[in-house]
């Protein structure tokens, strides 16, 4: 009776080890799509400024294939907030990279703008590598843009007032 006792009381012990990994496990899951979240609102906030939208529109309104040269030229006194794009463009694909951020989330905010910048300024890119002797510059920005293109090959972009036309909010009380 002693030792079916001990034994029952080894069991509950091991259920209760297996009970609280699962509760951690639960709390990790939970953390994580509080940080996701936190990230998808500061991506929000901190892209929404005038710069940023200036800078995109400069690249947008770039002919295709430029010179470094000529796309120096052609963002003018904007050149600044150009780069500065790039290395947001940068920033986001290490945060991808690490895991800190789901390319999924990137996908959604940033899918064309990140490909169409990669496309107008890939020229000023490779020239800048070549200049300064150094592959590693804007590295991120172009593997992210591979990753977007790679995913976008499994799933074609879809709008998102097509894709999602049959959504209905929840009411909450």
């Amino acid at each position: 009776m002693l030792q079916t006792l001990a034994n029952l009381g080894e069991f509950l012990g091991g259920l209760r080890v297996i009970d609280d990994d699962i509760f951690a496990v639960i709390q990790l899951r939970q953390h994580r799509e509080g940080k996701q979240r936190e990230i998808a609102l500061e991506l929000l906030r901190s892209f929404q400024t005038p710069d940023f939208a200036k800078a995109l529109l400069a690249v947008y309104n770039m002919p295709d294939d430029l010179t470094k040269q000529e796309i120096e030229t052609n963002a003018g006194e904007d050149m600044h907030l150009v780069y500065a794009l790039m290395t947001t463009w940068e920033s986001l694909g290490i945060l991808v990279f690490r895991r800190e951020l789901s390319l999924s989330l990137v996908d959604d905010f940033f899918s064309g703008p990140i490909t169409i910048s990669w496309r107008k300024l890939k020229p000023y890119v490779l020239e800048e590598r070549k200049q300064q002797n150094r592959e590693t510059i804007e590295e991120w920005f172009e593997w992210l843009t591979d990753q977007l293109r790679r995913r976008e090959a499994k799933i074609p972009p879809t709008p998102a007032h097509i894709a999602h036309q049959s959504w209905e909010a929840k009411e909450t009380s």
